[in-house]
This record gives C-alpha cells, structure tokens and sequence, in this order.
C-alpha cells in the first residue's frame, strides 16, 4: 500500500516539474523588437583647456535706495521700470517733525544774528573810546569777550542748520545715478524704517556676470583674461573679460567668486539672467591625461543623481550611475563609473531603461 502511495507521489512530482519548465521556456520568449541605438566611446583629455561654471548677470550699476530715518511713506514719484534721472526725486517720506526743528533753528540763527549785530557795534564803539582814552581797557575786554561770544553763537546755529538740512534730505530719496527703477519694496503709507531698502535702480547698457570658481582652478584665472560666457535663454555667446578675482571663499561655500564684465552686451541682456562662463585654463589646471570625458547632453539624472546608458553583452542597455567632476565646455569629467575603454549611448530611437532591447547603430 504504501509503495502504491510512493509512487502515485512521485508521478505527480514530475508532472509538476514538467509543467513548471513549460512556462519558463514561454517566460523567456521575447519578441520585443531592439531600439536602435548610436554609441560613442569614452574620450581622454587631451587638449580641453575650458572650465564652464554658473553664473548670473547684474548690472555694473546697481543700488539698493535706504533712508536713515523712520517715518510714513508721503510719497512715491516713480513705478518699475521707469527711466530716472541723477538726482530726480523718487520718494518723500514724512518730515514734519524735522521741518518743525527746522523752523526753530532758524529763529535761533536770527535771534544770534540780532545779538552778533548788537555785540559788533558796541565792541567798535568801545575800540574808538580806548583809543581816545575815555573807556577803560577792562570795559573793551568784557565787550570784546561778548562780541567774540555772539560772533559763536551764530556760528553754532549755522551748523545746527546743516545738520537739519542733512537729516531733511534722508526724507527725500533721490537717484543716485540715471538709470531705471528695476525694484520698489514699499508703497505709500508704510513705515520706513532706517537701513531698509525701499528702490532699487540699475544702470542699463553695462552688465556683469558673478561666477563662483571651484578652488581647483582659481589659481589659474588671471583678471583681464578674455571668456566667453553663454546666455540659454537668448541662445547667443557674448565676450566677456575677467575684472575682479575674490581672494578668500570664507563666505562662499568654498567658491571664489569672479566678476567677468560683458564687453558686447545687447539690449535684450537683463540682470537676473543665467548664464554659463567658460574660462581658458593652462594644462597644469587640469586633471591627467586619464580623466574621462562625456558630453553633458548624455548624462540622465534622476534626483540627485548622474548616470549614463551602455550596452552590455547581451545587447541591452545597461544604466550606470556616476560620480562626476568639473564641466569642460559641453563635456563633463568623469571621477568613477565608466572606464576609459567603455562606450556609451548617446542618441536612441525609442525611450530606454534598464533592459531594453538595442541595436547598435
């Protein structure tokens, strides 16, 4: 009997096992046809000699309008984007307390000339009477002492005069420099409050570009150097030229900030722009001849990630992730994931992903 189970047991095993062998062979049939694919190989650096680094352009020009005084918003004589003149009123704030102080220096300074006047003629007439011998000279030194003293006064309420004047004209804002209002941070009525920016207005016509460098390469980056610096959103290449190199990246993260004057500015540049400078390095700048090279157009990024497709040697592509360097031009450095003697894909007909069918172009 049990010798009948066993083999009952047995035959059903191997009915299972064939069945299950049966699908794997379906499993594995693919007819999905191949994407084709073009492929380059990996270069060496060889003559690259461009560092490319991020940048934004601002105006030469540029100032950020404060007051040293608190006070309501009186008025505002300019909107953005309005053309301004040097000197041109752009706002007032409310002066009443200080035109108030104004109007008692102003008695004072009468007041002290009324007294100098007073104090002059007697210290003349008392001069005339020394030197006739009918006044003493006790008497022209107590007149002299007081017409030296009225003579102060006067100087004193002149200056107290300036000081009013000087806090008078915080209360009007005025352009700086003929330019445009590119930025307004406060309307009529708000509190102005001292060292608060309330305009901002450019200089048109003169742009600049702020690069932060890498500390690998700011060694060989020398002020007057010549650079080309790439504008995506206006799709053009302007020159540009290397005028102010920083000296400490305490503040910076690490980057040396440059600044690189535009030199062929359009009237289509505006400050606020990305762009993209690429400046000339010396050989010793750069890495050895074994750095690996790729362009920047077959990177695939995925979050905080760099990768790169190949073909592996079952024809299918093969996503590997990368560690990458500095960016040469349109080519990116390679630290590690792709060796020197690999190839990689630069161009598909179809969407890839990890195990898709290719053909090699």
């Amino acid at each position: 009997m049990n010798k009948k189970i066993n083999t009952i047991i047995a035959f059903s095993l191997s009915l299972l096992f064939a069945s299950c062998g049966n699908d794997d062979k379906k499993a594995i049939a693919d007819n999905t046809p191949a994407i084709t694919v073009k492929v380059n190989a990996v270069s060496k650096d060889n003559n690259t000699n461009m560092l490319s680094t991020s940048g934004k352009i601002e105006a030469v020009n540029s100032a950020n309008l404060s007051t040293r005084m608190m006070g309501f918003v009186d008025k505002i004589y300019a909107n953005v984007g309005d053309k301004v003149q040097n000197g041109q009123l752009l706002l007032r704030i409310n002066n009443a307390d200080i035109n108030a102080k104004l109007g008692q220096v102003n008695a004072g300074i009468t007041e002290a000339n009324a007294a100098f006047a007073n104090a002059e003629k007697d210290y003349k007439r008392f001069t005339s009477l020394v030197s006739e011998n009918s006044a003493s000279q006790k008497e022209l030194d107590d007149i002299t002492a007081n017409y030296n003293m009225a003579k102060a006064r006067v100087e004193a309420a002149k200056q107290m005069k300036n000081e009013v004047n000087a806090q008078l004209s915080y209360s009007d804002i005025r352009a700086p420099f003929s330019g445009v209002v590119t930025n307004k941070f406060i309307k009529e009525g708000d509190m102005a409050n001292p060292g608060m920016p309330l305009l901002e207005v450019e200089a048109p016509g003169s742009f600049q570009v702020l690069a932060m460098v890498p500390e690998s390469a700011i060694l060989q980056i020398k002020s007057g150097t010549q650079v080309d610096i790439l504008v995506k959103s206006l799709n053009e290449t302007l020159n540009g030229k290397v005028t102010e190199i920083s000296t400490s990246s305490k503040n910076t993260g690490g980057q040396f900030m440059v600044k690189v004057l535009v030199e062929n500015a359009n009237k289509n540049l505006l400050s606020g722009m990305f762009a993209t400078v690429q400046f000339p390095l010396e050989k010793s700048a750069k890495s050895t001849n074994n750095t690996v090279l790729v362009p920047l157009e077959a990177i695939v990024t995925q979050g905080q990630l760099s990768g790169i497709y190949t073909v592996s040697q079952s024809n299918t592509a093969l996503l590997r992730w990368l560690r990458l360097g500095q960016t040469f031009g349109n080519e990116v450095e390679v630290l590690s994931g792709l060796n020197s003697d690999e190839s990689y894909i630069v161009n598909a007909e179809g969407k890839l992903f990890n195990g898709v069918k290719v053909s090699v172009q």
